[in-house]
């Protein structure tokens, strides 16, 4: 089988960066991210076993979803290539709660009002802190057309 097998065009999804980019199994790093099942994760835990006598090594990957927090798990041989999605932070100044939606200020002034209220505690301290008048800035997480809020803190006064 020779190298040419393997060429495959891809064609570029929608303009500008794709949600994802391919990185060698062996190249991921713990607490970095991979696609997981078709889904964005974080690994948490990594281990290469060996396979039979012509096999190549094989990574067991773990990963807790960025969005759910489910926990997912994969197993790659070491050189085949993995997709990792393009995650981006940003935060945001918190403007409104509104029916379990954030109103969020962006960079440039405008407003932002597509990001639900994060679930569990994280969510019910936002919606406390914000209710009693504090100034909240908001971390939001975003890979592959989903966002999330992974953290907030009080606003520097």
């Amino acid at each position: 089988m020779g190298d040419d097998d393997h060429h495959h065009d891809f064609q570029e999804a929608g303009s500008g960066a794709s949600a994802t980019y391919p990185i060698q199994c062996s190249a991921l790093r713990k607490n970095g991210y991979v696609l997981l099942k078709g889904r964005p994760c974080k690994i948490v835990e990594m281990s290469t076993s060996k396979t039979g006598k012509h096999g190549h090594a094989a990574i067991h990957l773990v990963g807790l979803d960025i969005f759910t927090g489910k926990k997912l798990e994969d197993i790659s041989p070491s050189t085949h290539n993995m997709d990792v999605p393009n995650v981006s932070r940003t935060e945001f100044q918190l403007l409104n709660v509104d029916d379990n939606f954030l109103s969020l200020m962006t960079n440039d002034g405008n407003t932002k009002d597509d990001v639900r209220v994060p679930e569990g505690d994280l969510g019910e301290k936002l919606q406390a802190d914000f209710n009693d008048g504090k100034e909240l800035l908001v971390t939001v997480i975003c890979a592959m057309g989903e966002e999330s809020v992974i953290s907030y803190k009080e606003a520097p006064k």
